[in-house]
């Protein structure tokens, strides 16, 4: 007996299309041409109405939201989808709640699944069981995915070799290997940062003075290349990350940071970027390139900064602050000149203003 049944047609056939990232959407274009393509199939196989849903094009099949599959399962429980089309079973879905909860509704009111093997009919044991299992494997194969691909990471990170970024003040000078950038002005106010942290003894009194001073920090851009050097008055983050990155004391580190797995209204929500002690970090290396400062000052900041986040190291702050020697205030000053030379200042004379490079 036919799957494809008269009240099925009459019904609208839905096409669901996903690629699970951005990358896949400019680089793997025959997927999308692949997928579009069922439409075509639908009207073959008897279909007046198809509706093509694509809004989850660039999202992950693996249990975050996806307003796409959201809303053909609305269409399926309101008995106005006769057909599912996909062109695999990973492209519905990458967990067994999804995929399951798929099931269920269709064989509830009467949907069939299509992909490129077969018509599928949820209310057939046979289809059912068949149907099941294809989910379990596509979640299975997503695992295996995430797992080489995680491993392969951390293998060449141990060996100091994986660069997902570098950052401001340094550049790549080869494809293991970075060097400090070599514009005098980048390493001043980088080195800047580092000489008034000693001196304030406080990452938010650094930030304060910065931008008191009007003094911008390098940034990279967020261009294609992102190879660009940006120059911008510093936020409180952009101060703490450069104090607590381990890279300018010329450490490699991976694995500073985790995610976390929590769920929020029947939903897999991540949140990425969890700061883990350094006892944690996956690769610590050492004296792996030129650092703007050593690794036991990196050690005595983190220090400082811990101090100054649980209120322990306030009143320390303030007596390093105020007891500061003359030398280290020259030394201070001295970088701080250096930092500015190149650098655009106002300075106000009487009623007129008047802009001049240091």
């Amino acid at each position: 007996m036919s799957k494809i049944t008269a009240e099925r047609l009459a019904r609208s056939a839905y096409v669901y299309i996903r690629q699970s990232t951005a990358d896949q959407l400019v680089h793997n274009q025959e997927s999308q041409r692949r997928q579009y393509a069922l439409a075509d199939r639908a009207r073959q196989l008897g279909w007046a109405s198809v509706e093509v849903i694509d809004d989850d094009l660039g999202r992950s099949g693996g249990g975050v939201s996806r307003p796409g599959f959201e809303r053909m399962l609305a269409a399926i429980c309101d008995g106005r989808a006769g057909a599912v089309f996909a062109i695999e079973v990973s492209r519905l879905a990458r967990n067994g709640r999804d995929w399951h909860t798929l099931i269920e509704f269709c064989g509830l009111v009467g949907t069939i699944i299509v992909d490129e093997d077969g018509i599928y009919d949820p209310r057939h044991p046979n289809d059912r069981l068949l149907l099941g299992m294809k989910g379990t494997m596509s979640e299975l194969e997503l695992s295996l995915f995430r797992q080489r691909s995680q491993e392969a990471l951390k293998q060449k990170a141990r060996r100091g070799a994986l660069f997902l970024g570098v950052a401001a003040g340094y550049v790549k000078t080869g494809r293991h290997r970075i060097e400090k950038d070599p514009d005098q002005r980048v390493q001043n106010a980088l080195q800047l940062v580092f000489s008034k942290f000693a001196e304030f003894q406080s990452a938010r009194q650094v930030h304060v003075w910065l931008r008191d001073q009007g003094i911008e920090l390098p940034a990279k851009s967020h261009d294609v290349d992102g190879r660009r050097i940006v120059w911008k008055l510093p936020i409180y983050n952009t101060v703490h990350n450069i104090l607590t990155n381990p890279v300018y004391a010329g450490a490699y580190a991976f694995g500073r940071t985790t995610s976390k797995v929590i769920v929020e209204d029947g939903r897999k929500r991540v949140r990425r970027g969890l700061r883990r002690p350094l006892a944690k970090w996956d690769v610590l290396l050492k004296d792996q390139h030129e650092g703007y400062i050593t690794w036991e000052e990196f050690e005595r900041n983190q220090r400082v900064i811990s101090d100054n986040a649980t209120g322990k190291g306030s009143a320390l702050a303030r007596g390093v602050a105020r007891a500061a020697s003359s030398p280290s205030r020259a030394c201070s000053d001295a970088v701080t000149a250096a930092a500015r030379c190149t650098w655009p200042m106002e300075a106000r004379r009487g009623a007129t203003t008047v802009r001049v490079l240091w």
